[in-house]
């Protein structure tokens, strides 16, 4: 079973996150058509349901390419990738002239750290997990 790792592990990487985003999608949709919520978010969309579930799965793959030199643990990997996930997003939104709310910069010091731990657990349980099932981890 050593044939095509990295794309096992690139399968590995975009599972959770497509998932979550999936849900997420299905709740912003009752939300803004069925209870007429007027949350803009269309333009910037775009962005997490299509690069972060790429990013996962190429994280995965730094992951398994580095891991025999680094030896960091999967879960510390994992809660590296939003150092480059939020100045994308950043990028991303002024780009196309997203205003973000106030109430975001307030809520950044208390939702940062929290953030991380999500991508900690996330990625040291579910896709630790996965790697394991597909002969990886």
């Amino acid at each position: 079973m050593n044939k095509h790792r990295f794309l096992r592990a690139y399968l590995a990487g975009i599972c959770i996150p497509t998932i979550f985003l999936l849900v997420v999608a299905t709740g912003f949709t009752f939300l803004r058509y069925v209870y007429n919520v007027p949350v803009p978010i269309e333009r910037v969309i775009v962005f997490p349901m299509a690069v972060v579930p790429n990013l996962w799965g190429l994280w995965n793959i730094l992951f398994l390419a580095w891991h025999e030199r680094l030896h960091l643990s999967l879960g510390l990997h994992g809660a590296l990738l939003p150092f480059l996930l939020g100045p994308l997003g950043l990028i991303a939104a002024s780009i196309l002239s997203f205003q973000i709310p106030a109430f975001a910069t307030h809520v950044f010091p208390f939702a940062a750290p929290v953030g991380l731990i999500i991508y900690y657990l996330a990625w040291k349980y579910l896709v630790g997990f996965l790697n394991g099932e597909l002969g990886i981890g």
